[in-house]
């Protein structure tokens, strides 16, 4: 491989803000592999957000690449599956698995696409220092007559259609608005973009908690919500405490430590078989590998306010935000009807041709 920005190459990032800003380059935010391409002819290399390669758990998005990409470039998007209209993470990680055959089985079964939002090199010109609104144009002619599953992603420079986007598209699994100044040069590994998600808050049960790397502190609350046949269910966990506060949380929990798991609604963790039953903590993982997903158990009896952004399935996509301890809540009254539900919207909708 010879190009003129060559591998591994880390994404350009973007910082949170609150508000959709004026003034910018607007575009969805997906919820899929963040992933830098690199094509030189029949070579092509699927980069992490890490710089490490994916190229090897996504088959059918190769052999998409080398037939809509032109033969010499690099570009930056996003690795996605779509099921029943909406972006589906969870079948996403299904995919980084050691097996070959099982990688193939599931790039028939549940394809794979790959979103275009950047370009950094075209032939034997890099384009990292160009601005956004030259990139994006070469892009638009690069991708002019592509077809799926490789997507040119959608693009606007009027703030009023980023805020109906923000709101409309959260129905097909999308994850809020990216805004970019439009005389942005690429700059890898740099946080020179803003993000804005969605944010809701939720009243859960704090059922346990795990110990931090650093020692017997906290690391993170372990959070349950009851479903519809008054099961705890595991929904995810809040970690971002200074470290003096998760001290103190020790000693605020320790009235409601139990000395064991037996009799908490999460006892049978340890058991393969009781994971699939229900959602508990220390689930077997490929992500995990030997990582100490013990845990402390605690009376079910506090329940906290926490902020998310949306919902995976019937858990919290990613780690919440601790708001506020919640004294007047009884802990049987969190469930999964207080979340909200964005209204439906169909995938399909979002990938109009010619990303506009």
């Amino acid at each position: 491989m010879d190009l003129p920005v060559m591998p591994p190459v880390k994404p350009m990032l973007a910082r949170s803000v609150a508000a959709i800003p004026a003034g910018m380059h607007y575009e969805a935010k997906w919820d899929g592999f963040r992933a830098i391409v690199h094509r030189d002819g029949a070579e092509v290399v699927i980069g992490s957000r890490t710089g490490k390669p994916l190229t090897r758990y996504f088959p059918e998005v190769v052999a998409a690449l080398l037939a809509e990409l032109p033969p010499r470039c690099v570009v930056d998007g996003e690795i996605v599956i779509a099921h029943q209209g909406r972006l589906d993470f969870d079948r996403l990680t299904e995919r980084i698995h050691p097996a070959d055959s099982r990688v193939r089985m599931l790039a028939e079964r549940t394809p794979a696409a790959f979103v275009v939002f950047d370009v950094l090199a075209l032939g034997d010109r890099s384009l990292l220092d160009a601005p956004l609104t030259r990139r994006r144009a070469v892009l638009e002619e690069m991708l002019a007559d592509a077809r799926p599953p490789v997507h040119l992603a959608p693009a606007t420079t009027d703030v009023e259609v980023a805020r109906e986007w923000f709101e409309r598209f959260e129905g097909a699994g999308l994850d809020g608005v990216v805004a970019k100044p439009p005389d942005l040069p690429y700059r890898p590994d740099a946080r020179v973009m803003y993000k804005i998600k969605h944010e809701r808050t939720a009243d859960c049960v704090v059922a346990g908690y795990r110990h931090h790397k650093t020692g017997p502190v906290v690391g993170s609350l372990l959070l349950g919500l009851y479903d519809a046949d008054g099961r705890l269910q595991h929904v995810g966990v809040c970690a971002a405490f200074p470290m003096r506060r998760r001290r103190e949380l020790v000693d605020e929990l320790e009235p409601l430590r139990m000395a064991s798991a037996e009799g908490h609604p999460w006892a049978g963790w340890t058991d393969e078989a009781a994971h699939e039953a229900g959602r508990l903590p220390g689930a077997p993982s490929r992500w995990s590998g030997r990582k100490d997903l013990s845990w402390v158990p605690l009376r079910c009896e506090r329940v906290c306010e926490v902020g998310y952004d949306h919902m995976q399935g019937d858990r919290f996509r990613h780690t919440t935000q601790f708001r506020r301890w919640r004294p007047d809540r009884d802990p049987r009254s969190c469930g999964y009807a207080q979340l909200a539900e964005p209204v439906s919207y169909d995938l399909a909708s979002v990938l109009v041709p010619g990303g506009r």
